[in-house]
């Protein structure tokens, strides 16, 4: 089965956003899209062809990781913004859990403008670690190096240079314009597991 490429049009017309950034940021995810399934199909083709010991099927296998999550990023990513943005509730359970393990919303908030405003490229990412029921602001490099086992994203910023450079320059106020545009029930359903 093919991975297709959604639809996030309606975030066009987003204040801080240009259509031609975010146009230009949709066609980049969509190459992740077109490349994860190359990778699928020529995987596939090279187990069938009894060619999964060979170096070239172990590098497009480590390859993998880097396409499928840069795909699976950029979705979250474009997910968790609308127009507008939609402001947390006070007293909902993500709330609540960020006041239990930050002390505040404005601790958290410090926390995650931190995170994505360090030096390198990537991606900034509140995690929910359902085992240890703890969240986490993280840097993930890369797509593919980084990331927490088991943890839930529910909150992902690209800080890569084309999330910001053309518009902005400069991250912190790009970071500005992502967090007046963070759609908080879509990243409080992710929380919830809905």
């Amino acid at each position: 089965m093919a991975y297709g490429q959604k639809n996030f049009d309606g975030i066009l017309g987003m204040e801080g956003f240009s259509d031609a950034l975010l146009k230009n940021h949709f066609g980049l995810y969509g190459g992740y899209v077109t490349n994860t399934n190359k990778l699928m199909d020529t995987l596939a083709a090279m187990e069938k062809e009894g060619n999964a010991g060979t170096q070239e099927y172990a590098e497009l296998k480590r390859r993998f990781g880097w396409e499928f999550n840069g795909m699976r990023l950029h979705e979250l990513y474009f997910g968790n913004m609308r127009k507008g943005g939609a402001k947390l509730k006070d007293g909902s359970p993500l709330h609540n859990k960020i006041l239990e393990d930050f002390g505040s919303y404005k601790n958290w908030e410090k926390d995650f403008r931190a995170t994505g405003g360090m030096r390198g490229i990537g991606w900034a990412i509140l995690y929910y670690d359902k085992m240890g029921k703890k969240l986490f602001n993280c840097w993930v490099n890369e797509h593919d190096a980084g990331h927490l086992s088991g943890c839930v994203p529910l909150l992902v910023m690209d800080v890569f240079e084309h999330a910001f450079m053309p518009e902005y320059g400069k991250r912190p106020d790009y970071i500005n314009a992502f967090m007046n545009a963070v759609d908080w029930d879509t990243v409080s359903e992710r929380f919830e597991g809905k």
